[in-house]
């Protein structure tokens, strides 16, 4: 047990530096992407493409990595393909000939951001319902504090300036060059301190040996499978009912169908086949289902406002306030210090009260910052320190909320969502997610001389949002693995 402990201790850290890192990659390479592309003689609108190509290979790649996790129930072969993406994609970005290279290398380094879906899968199937809003908050928080230390690294990269055989190492091509190296360090410490872990026991002692594989899992599930066959056919008067419902439940859990033993007769002819009709059906039902809706719109609506009003940031200190670089770059430091307290609260509040409670808190705080920013930053009112006064207060509202919706819709989804194919489930989140990334900055920067317009649109889904969860709210609780499988028969 002291083993597995430790196991689980040392698996958790990798994921948290796994996270802490893709913060780091997003605050170095950022801030010098545009000047870099100048270099090479890119068109303004390049700059979107060169960023919205990262979110589309991960919109594209986390529901494909997801269900290979959900397959094979492990996660390590899947980080160690993905993370191979990310170091041959900022290797691209370093070598830097031309801006299609540059625009190919951010594609390729977002196919490793997939294996995100997988990592939340395996979070969620190893840690308690109770304790996962918790673990969820300490990761989130992981890839923030990479947000806020990763500006650091560039005070150094500038310095660079020489060659590398035919490259040229300058503050443009560092970055690449740097995350490359960071990725291959964090290959090493995938390999040796990252394991599969068997699911905690749930309802029944389950300690697996050290050796124990995937394969021996699997077995072990077959097993139970075929120790419940006598238990219903010992029910004479309704054996019958029994196979029908067995046969059913194979048909909303391809897992169980795949290594579930049984010499009797089936019933129901086609009902282990992939693509029967029930399948899909229970497949479809499981993303229709009202909770599942409303958090994954709060997904996108959320995505979308925080990065249009990240895109509107910039342009607006520079046209009120005269914010150069160092300015910017201070503010940002503020809003992460801002973030991870706020992570950290959460995550101390999670355990006291329920995941719907803190996502409507959330929701509140994000719906205040909305008319705040609609009244005060659409039309800055009175003179530069009145002006500054109403930006700070809109921006400090903004970022307080984010932790609050960020990890209370995450740990709901997992909960309102199947557990067997958790990792296909995180991926559509995520990708939902991507779409948003994609959309709020081409919102916003087509918008950024119609703030009225442009804040009045988000207002309004925010509002959206709230009327959703106040609709929704008593079906947003976490049912069991059974009663999910029991709700798709009935409606079957």
């Amino acid at each position: 047990m002291d083993n597995n402990r430790k196991k689980r201790k040392l698996t958790f850290f990798t994921i948290g530096l796994m996270f802490l890192l893709s913060g780091v990659e997003y605050a170095v390479i950022l801030p010098t992407v545009w000047r870099y592309l100048q270099t090479l003689d890119a068109a303004p609108y390049f700059l979107g493409l060169v960023l919205s190509a990262f979110s589309l290979s991960g919109l594209l790649a986390g529901p494909l990595f997801g269900h290979w996790s959900d397959k094979t129930r492990t996660t390590k072969k899947i980080i160690l393909f993905a993370n191979l993406f990310e170091i041959i994609g900022n290797f691209m970005y370093f070598m830097g000939f031309s801006k299609w290279l540059l625009l190919s290398s951010r594609f390729v380094a977002g196919i490793g951001t997939g294996a995100g879906s997988s990592i939340f899968g395996f979070l969620t199937r190893n840690t308690d319902p109770h304790d996962r809003a918790t673990v969820f908050a300490s990761v989130m928080a992981c890839r923030q504090a990479g947000l806020l230390i990763g500006p650091a690294f560039n005070i150094f990269l500038r310095l660079c300036d020489f060659h590398l055989g035919p490259f040229v190492v300058n503050k443009y091509t560092a970055p690449g060059l740097f995350m490359c190296l960071l990725w291959c360090l964090i290959q090493l410490v995938v390999v040796f301190m990252y394991w599969d872990l068997p699911p905690p026991a749930r309802g029944r002692a389950r300690d697996a040996p050290d050796g124990e594989n995937e394969k021996d899992l699997v077995e072990d599930e077959g097993d139970e499978g075929n120790e419940e066959k006598p238990l219903m056919a010992s029910q004479e008067l309704a054996g019958s009912y029994g196979s029908v419902v067995t046969s059913l439940k194979r048909r909303c859990d391809p897992a169980t169908s795949a290594n579930h033993v049984s010499s009797d007769p089936p019933l129901l002819p086609d009902s282990d086949e992939p693509s029967s009709p029930g399948k899909r059906l229970c497949f479809s039902r499981e993303f229709l289902r009202e909770e599942v809706v409303v958090l994954l719109a709060g997904q996108f609506i959320t995505l979308f406002n925080q990065t249009a009003l990240e895109t509107m940031v910039t342009p607006l200190t520079q046209k009120y306030f005269g914010y150069g670089e160092l300015e910017n770059s201070i503010m940002y430091c503020l809003c992460g210090v801002e973030v991870i307290a706020g992570f950290l609260f959460v995550r101390w509040l999670s355990g006291r009260v329920a995941e719907r409670v803190v996502l409507a808190i959330g929701l509140i705080i994000c719906n205040i910052s909305g008319v705040w920013c609609l009244i005060f930053l659409a039309k800055p009112l009175g003179d530069f320190p009145w002006q500054l006064t109403e930006f700070v207060i809109g921006v400090f509202l903004q970022v307080l909320g984010l932790p609050f919706v960020a990890v209370a819709q995450v740990s709901l989804f997992s909960k309102v969502t199947s557990e067997k194919t958790q990792g296909f489930s995180q991926g559509v989140r995520r990708s939902v997610g991507g779409l948003a990334t994609i959309l709020g900055p081409l919102w916003a920067g087509g918008l950024t001389d119609n703030l009225y317009i442009m804040l009045g649109v988000m207002m309004a889904l925010l509002a959206l949002l709230m009327m959703m969860l106040v609709f929704s709210y008593d079906r947003l609780v976490a049912p069991s693995t059974e009663e999910q499988v029991d709700d798709s028969e009935d409606q079957s």
